[in-house]
């Protein structure tokens, strides 16, 4: 929710880093801006994120990847896919698509990576559409498939590293429990309230 050049006012507040610090403002740009509404050239900012549905899916698909899940590495379409070879795709559609979670639905497919996890081993998954990019929480999308994959494959999913992207026992314990999402949100929907005030007198841009 921060530049690098808001970040940097912050870090050096807050942390009283003693340097001259300049951030020149980025013309003509909004906050609600997207990449594509730039104008400006796509480039990827790593080898298997190569475009912006990537882009915008990874915060989310991407804590699962300490887990024995492929998230679409060795495939046309990293982090628009999820899946494994125990993985029975049409159930976990189904599951994910029962929430009616805003912005993704998820289409069951079969897919073989050729690198990363399950190399050359065919996989169920399913492949995570956007239908609306405003409407979109990568997330919560990314909670919800951990909550998913527990309830549907709780002997095969396993979680020993899930923790290292994560980042939040309590966040794990949860998906472990069987919580909700909304009751996962809850866990941290006061801290993020109080960051949203520390950040107020360091935001640059609409």
């Amino acid at each position: 929710g921060m530049t690098a050049g808001e970040l940097a006012r912050m870090f050096r507040d807050e942390m009283k880093i003693d340097v001259e610090l300049e951030v020149i403002p980025v013309a003509g740009w909004k906050r609600s801006m997207l990449f594509d509404k730039t104008g400006l050239t796509w480039m990827n900012p790593s080898p298997n994120m190569r475009c912006l549905n990537q882009a915008l899916l990874y915060p989310g698909v991407g804590l699962l990847e300490m887990t024995n899940l492929s998230v679409g590495r060795g495939t046309d379409t990293p982090f628009e896919l999820v899946g494994a070879p125990w993985i029975r795709e049409r159930d976990l559609a189904a599951h994910l698509n029962a929430v009616g979670l805003p912005g993704v639905r998820f289409v069951p497919v079969r897919f073989t990576p050729t690198s990363a996890k399950f190399p050359n081993e065919a996989c169920g998954g399913v492949n995570i559409i956007i239908t609306d990019r405003a409407k979109l929480d990568p997330l919560r999308t990314g909670i919800q498939l951990m909550c998913s994959l527990k309830a549907l494959f709780p002997d095969a999913w396993q979680t020993k590293n899930l923790n290292r992207l994560l980042g939040s026992k309590k966040v794990q314990a949860a998906v472990l429990e069987g919580k909700s999402v909304a009751e996962i949100e809850s866990l941290w929907s006061e801290e993020l309230a109080s960051f949203k005030t520390r950040r107020a007198g360091f935001l640059m841009y609409e």
